[in-house]
């Protein structure tokens, strides 16, 4: 069976204080993929209790940790389950589980690629600052990969089994996402694709738990250094500014 079948494959949650919208986030996937992991990343709210009579695997970390222990633990748990691949979604409502099958079916397009939800539809909804934030990741990151990259910030990937295995990259937080991506693609050879999605920041969402001066300043000067690292400063930033990024656009049935 295809790596890419979701009997094949598992969704990975981060969590933090997520009471008002974890759980119809899991009934929506576990609807579509039965195998379902959730960090909670030390919450302090009734996150856990909201999903514990769900069949999911649950990892509990006794104080938060970050974003990228909670990936890096998931990770690790879907390797140890002897999954192929990994769809990571955010815990607070803004990734739609009607999407996954369109992730997947990206990831059969073009294969060994990470596959990126990319919020660029309806992107005006957006709030401007992130939309600033996330202009200048898109422009950094992508520099580091060497390659054009749509939506560097978005939480909703599918990671192919190559990226799980870098889950012990020394990198925390919103910059192990980045760090994902740069040595995905510089080091184990990965391409990046993205598919749209629409922005969805407005109703029942908690507030962001990404700051945009502060971890933007953190991915940046982590660019830089692996920038640094790989060489090649002026070819990798035309390489990753000379063409569009990777786009792949499915119907919503695939």
């Amino acid at each position: 069976m295809s790596a890419t079948s979701a009997d094949r494959i598992a969704v990975v949650i981060p969590a933090l204080n997520e009471e008002r919208a974890i759980r119809g986030v899991v009934e929506s996937v576990l609807a579509i993929c039965p195998h379902v992991i959730v960090i909670d990343d030390g919450s302090s709210d009734a996150t856990v209790p909201c999903i514990a009579d769900l069949p999911i695997t649950l990892i509990r970390h006794p104080r938060p940790l970050g974003k990228g222990q909670g990936l890096r633990d998931g990770f690790r748990k879907a390797r140890e389950l002897g999954f192929d691949a990994v769809i990571a979604m955010d815990g607070d409502g803004q990734h739609l589980a009607q999407d996954i099958p369109r992730l997947l079916a990206a990831a059969r397009a073009p294969p060994e690629h990470i596959v990126i939800g990319a919020r660029i539809r309806n992107k005006d909804s957006q709030p401007s600052a992130r939309r600033r934030a996330n202009a200048v990741a898109d422009w950094g990151i992508s520099w580091g990969c060497g390659i054009p990259v749509a939506d560097t910030q978005s939480g909703q990937r599918y990671y192919p089994r190559a990226a799980l295995d870098l889950a012990d990259l020394a990198a925390d937080d919103f910059v192990f996402e980045a760090a994902l991506l740069i040595a995905a693609v510089r080091d184990q050879g990965l391409g990046v694709v993205s598919v749209p999605i629409d922005v969805r920041y407005h109703g029942e969402f908690r507030g962001s738990h990404f700051r945009p001066v502060r971890d933007v300043t953190r991915i940046t000067w982590y660019t830089i250094r692996r920038v640094v690292h790989y060489g090649s400063v002026v070819r990798s930033y035309r390489a990753s500014h000379s063409t569009p990024p990777l786009i792949f656009d499915p119907p919503a049935s695939a």
